[in-house]
């Protein structure tokens, strides 16, 4: 018997791979296009590293007119979750992140690899035919008196060399025991040497060494599927990536991966290795984990109402060193006008910082006009959070004119970083919320008799909604100035003995009245959305409550 004679009793249906690499030809794309894929497994919720992945490899893709695709990795069926392909697909839409090629899109698959295993065996039965792979009988009891006899003589552990019990088994016997019903699984026969070291350029690391493999792995398992060693080789020479861009856990597996690409023929793919998005924790740092950080799990983004823009301009900051500064210098474009350089990612993980990426969100919502805040809400509370929703659609009119308070101009607010702050932040601005008022904090000015006096002579004498923004700030001083308040903060700040206050507390009087906040966006404009009816109404409100001593 010969190694063919083996390959076609192991694999009788396998096709020729001569009919896999004509039936995936070379792509069509201009010269220096890079292919970039996202190859997750279907294991639950996508975590916030693997979107980070996604967006650095559709950028590099993207601004080379290359082709960016997924690719579903569920070899490994015990851990797969029910819908776990359409979590990922439905993530990466989100974030606007959707791959050029898919599950049931694109010329290069199946994308998913449980659907290619005839694929896998094709190539695995080209290895046996070659003499570079092998069946091995061996059971777990054999494997783990292996491992112990290695750790009593102080040997690697692993199947290599004099342990592999199964790599020069004669081939008759071999194929007796196939024959006979035994249960095996197919390994690499490794030409590795590990006393020899091979160099290798990773695209972020710069160069690495590393022995040679010389370990005996599992390429095809006792299912008939393929691991993931094997599995992303073949696939990512038929499906033509160039570009590899993964965790930098994998850069250990890089001399096996190489070795796997020259054993089948292939030219290997370029590797990047981004080090993962880390967390600080007791004055260390750890990976930013699912089971224990929220924020680890994309649709945290999505609950918190935290815009995919945001999420995207922060994952930017902290892959490429440049990308802050491009951004200031380029406030009105697109992330898609940014040249993303891999070389310019650190090589040690950065740190994950909420309050930057909220400080971040509160710029690109300040960019977004009314119309743009109040589609994005309605979205989020309808999901989220139904008392926002009814209390924005309700009328959309007014709404509309609340999100356009301080909006649209040179130096728009920034006090929104996601939806689900919106509704304490607007509250005020709605009857019924209003109502639900009971306690009103004044700051300096808040002796009742002094409220009373300051809120009967403006809603009496100087309150007109028709005025204008400087008319009205004109009024406000003169009634600061009636009350014996200055006009200016900088005269009471000269000389504060001649003044109860200045035209600021007596605004802020007004202010925690119409709002019952001491903190709003501009007076003005809040009273002008308000309407006449309701700020009289309002004050009007308050003086009763004074004159029942409350």
């Amino acid at each position: 018997m010969d190694n063919k004679e083996l390959a076609n009793l192991i694999f009788p249906d396998a096709k020729e791979i001569s009919y896999y690499e004509e039936k995936y030809p070379e792509r069509n794309l201009k010269e220096g296009a890079i292919v970039t894929r996202y190859a997750p497994s279907p294991t639950g919720c996508v975590h916030i590293g693997g979107l980070y992945q996604s967006l650095v490899a559709k950028k590099m893709a993207g601004q080379t007119e290359g082709i960016f695709f997924v690719r579903i990795e569920d070899t490994d069926q015990k851990r797969e979750v029910e819908n776990g392909v359409n979590q990922i697909l439905n993530a990466l839409e989100d974030y606007d992140l959707s791959p050029d090629e898919t599950v049931n899109k694109g010329n290069y698959g199946p994308y998913i690899q449980s659907q290619r295993k005839e694929i896998y065996q094709s190539y695995a039965k080209y290895l046996i035919e070659k003499g570079m792979a092998y069946p091995c009988f061996c059971s777990q009891e054999t494997l783990a008196k292996i491992r112990e006899d290695q750790e009593k003589a102080k040997e690697r552990t692993g199947y290599y060399g004099k342990w592999t019990k199964c790599r020069n088994m004669p081939l008759e016997m071999a194929a007796e025991k196939i024959k006979n019903g035994e249960s095996y699984i197919i390994r690499l026969k490794s030409p590795g040497n590990p006393d020899k070291k091979i160099k290798h350029k990773d695209v972020i690391k710069g160069n690495i060494e590393f022995p040679e493999n010389d370990q005996d792995v599992i390429i095809i398992k006792s299912d008939g599927l393929p691991t993931y060693h094997f599995a992303h080789a073949v696939d990512d020479h038929l499906m033509h990536t160039t570009l590899v861009i993964r965790g930098d856990e994998w850069v250990a597996s890089v001399p096996l991966h190489l070795q796997l690409f020259y054993c089948l023929g292939f030219k290997a793919p370029k590797y990047a290795h981004i080090a993962p998005i880390m967390k600080e924790e007791n004055g260390g740092k750890r990976k930013l984990s699912k089971r224990k950080d929220p924020e680890a799990d994309v649709n945290y983004y999505k609950e918190e109402g935290i815009p995919r823009e945001a999420v995207t301009e922060y994952l930017m900051n902290i892959a490429n060193s440049n990308f802050e500064g491009w951004r200031k210098g380029n406030k009105d474009k697109s992330v898609s006008e940014f040249k993303f350089e891999l070389n310019k990612m650190g090589v040690s993980g950065a740190l994950f910082d909420m309050i930057k990426l909220l400080d971040v969100s509160k710029t690109v919502i300040s960019t977004y006009s009314a119309e743009d805040i109040y589609n994005s809400v309605e979205k989020w509370s309808k999901e989220y959070d139904k008392e926002l929703y009814e209390l924005i659609t309700k009328d959309k009119e007014y709404s509309l004119k609340v999100f356009g308070i301080e909006r649209e101009n040179a130096k728009p607010r920034k006090d929104i970083s996601k939806w689900s702050e919106v509704k304490n932040s607007i509250n005020y601005m709605f009857e019924n919320e209003f109502e639900k008022v009971t306690e009103f904090e004044y700051q300096k000015i808040n002796e009742p008799e002094e409220i009373k006096k300051i809120l009967t002579e403006y809603v009496e004498n100087y309150f007109d909604i028709n005025d204008d923004k400087q008319t009205w700030f004109d009024r406000m001083k003169d009634l600061a100035e009636k009350l014996g308040y200055a006009r200016e903060v900088k005269e009471y700040k000269a000389n504060p003995e001649l003044y109860k206050g200045h035209v600021g507390d007596i605004s802020t009087v007004i202010r925690i009245t119409l709002t019952g906040r001491a903190n709003t966006p501009d007076l003005y404009e809040i009273m002008q959305v308000l309407g006449k009816e309701v700020v009289e109404e309002r004050i009007k409100r308050k003086l009763l409550k004074s004159d029942h001593g409350e």
